[in-house]
């Protein structure tokens, strides 16, 4: 039996450096070892279209998390995050927070977006009650913060 453990996932991403602010700024990321590659890696890719590719790939990580950025120089990036919880793959990165509000008063600060119809409260007799709710980053990936939560 062979082992297996976590490396990272992956964001391709439209901007560099509005992805760095906000997810280093204001969800407290790291930002790691950062490469630059070509044609080399085309294929594993699955980069469409004919041409050449040129790319950054820039890793930032939190409590053993790690987000791997992909900026596309050459072809450019293309399509839309996942807009709702029922679209196959990936939907969204939850984290916890001390504060979905103030939290999510500084990310609106670094470019992304409240969704004010995903805020929701659960009042819990036995203990701290959870409060969530859904953001986006600059380029629309929806980021779920959540307040008193046990974790998952």
């Amino acid at each position: 039996m062979s082992s297996t453990s976590f490396s990272h996932v992956g964001l391709c991403v439209s901007n560099l450096e509005k992805s760095l602010k906000f997810y280093c700024e204001g969800l407290g990321f790291e930002q790691g070892v950062s490469y630059d590659f070509g044609n080399e890696f085309k294929r594993a890719l699955e980069v469409k279209g004919d041409g050449d590719v040129s790319v950054t790939s820039m890793f930032i990580s939190k409590d053993g998390f790690n987000i791997e950025f992909l900026h596309y120089a050459k072809p450019g990036f293309h399509g839309e995050p996942s807009q709702s919880r029922n679209q196959l793959g990936l939907t969204h990165i939850s984290l916890h927070v001390d504060d979905v509000d103030a939290t999510g008063e500084k990310l609106g600060k670094l470019g992304g977006t409240r969704l004010e119809d995903t805020m929701t409260a659960i009042p819990n007799s036995d203990g701290p009650s959870l409060k969530l709710g859904f953001f986006t980053d600059p380029d629309g990936t929806r980021i779920e913060l959540m307040e008193n939560a046990p974790v998952v």
